[in-house]
């Protein structure tokens, strides 16, 4: 027995609420169940009951074993001191207010639904990919459909909390942010880090005044992040340096060292060069760029803005000094895609937030909606249970649920799951 299935059971109803009686056999009728509390402090609060013709107001605590609550020292804790009713699984000690009286205590066991908690323990100690595996296909489309949506808007809610914090170390730098998290995303996993080093190296206001001069920007960009070193040999590359040294100087700055990008066992495409390169491109084609999001009216306005290409040097390049076959190296389709699942919905989302605007908040979930949707290893598995989703919208929702819920057994906070044990 955990103390979460306790909870559970108060917060749906999933018990019988006739009859109930104290330890001490007086009949208790509950008027308001109180609020779920995930914080310190008792389990419920602002709950109201009756015990003895006698009408309380307060808080309910929780255990398994009413001797937890010594155990855990509520006694000294004036957090517990407005606890009215203490909800046990056994009722193995009768517990002292601080006033001397027995606190009201409800032994829960006898009035738990027969079946109830062996699907429950069946769902927490079975090895499927998700716990809920072989009743994923019994719960109706409705409940899934309006779960699902509840855990897109979390998923959105939970990208933005990063965003907050580095906006507000930004000073509410809205375009500073933005340039920060769409350099670490060219990163992608392997060098995110050293990429956001690199834009925090590199204010946007500066890469603004040379937004009209590629080469500028891409010896900036290189010279940052280390790759333009004394040995760099051919005429580009040498360009770019003697460039740097000048931009430096000029803004006073201080540049990484290279060896701080991973290459190792990476294709060609994915080396940070490449994606540096591909950086000043879009930087060259739009300053600005989460104002001109704004303003978008569409996905493919959206996308547009995305549609970059590295300068020519890079078509017979990977990496400074060494030649290879010629070839446009462009920002896909896919990785644009990615980028606005990833970085640019949740900048809307999260300044529709800010700006107390609805609109602008729904404008990103729509969005979602109307991105194809994903294909990846969850994608994958979930479709192996007949869940087709049509949309990014749906397929970020099952990412979230699957790594937030099912990953972690949170069945009892999964309407899924709270539907599965009805």
């Amino acid at each position: 027995m955990r103390e979460e299935f306790l909870h559970f059971l108060w917060r749906t109803r999933r018990f019988d609420v006739r009859d109930l009686c104290t330890t001490a056999g007086d009949k208790i009728e509950i008027f308001d169940f109180g609020t779920y509390n995930t914080n310190a402090g008792p389990d419920f609060l602002e709950a109201k009951i009756n015990i003895k013709d006698i009408t309380w107001a307060g808080n309910i605590e929780m255990h398994i074993k009413a001797s937890d609550w010594l155990a855990h020292q509520h006694q000294n804790d004036k957090q517990y001191a407005n606890v009215i009713l203490h909800v046990v699984y056994e009722g193995d000690v009768p517990i002292k207010t601080n006033g001397g009286d027995n606190l009201p205590c409800l032994v829960m066991k006898k009035y738990i639904p027969e079946g109830i908690y062996p699907k429950y323990h069946a769902l927490l100690h079975n090895e499927n990919w998700i716990p809920c595996a072989k009743h994923w296909n019994e719960v109706s489309d409705l409940v899934k459909k309006m779960w699902l949506s509840r855990v897109l808007v979390e998923r959105l809610e939970m990208k933005t909390t990063a965003i907050a914090l580095r906006l507000d170390a930004n000073k509410n730098d809205w375009e500073e942010t933005f340039w920060h998290f769409t350099a670490r995303y060219f990163g992608s996993k392997v060098n995110d880090t050293p990429m956001e080093w690199l834009a925090q190296t590199v204010p946007h206001l500066i890469l603004a005044k040379l937004k009209n001069n590629l080469p500028a920007i891409e010896a900036l960009l290189f010279g940052q992040a280390g790759f333009l070193t004394d040995d760099v040999k051919d005429n580009y590359a040498l360009s770019l340096k003697k460039e740097y040294n000048f931009l430096r100087v000029k803004y006073n700055l201080n540049p990484l060292a290279s060896s701080v990008f991973k290459t190792l066992r990476m294709r060609p495409s994915g080396f940070p060069t490449m994606k540096i390169a591909l950086l000043a491109a879009l930087i060259h084609k739009s300053s600005h760029l989460f104002s001109k999001i704004l303003e978008a009216q569409n996905i493919a306005e959206l996308e547009k803005l995305f549609e970059v290409s590295a300068s020519d040097y890079w078509k017979t390049h990977f990496v400074f000094d060494k030649i290879s076959p010629r070839s446009n190296k462009n920002l896909g389709k896919q990785t644009i895609t990615s980028l606005l699942i990833n970085v640019v919905v949740p900048f809307i989302f999260h300044y529709g937030q800010t700006h107390h605007d609805e609109d602008i908040k729904d404008r990103a979930v729509q969005l979602l909606h109307d991105i194809k949707t994903e294909k990846n290893n969850i994608i994958e598995r979930w479709e192996l249970l007949a869940v087709k989703p049509d949309s990014a919208a749906q397929t970020q929702a099952l990412i979230h649920l699957k790594q937030n819920y099912c990953d972690h057994k949170r069945c009892l906070h999964c309407a899924v799951g709270t539907s599965i044990l009805k």
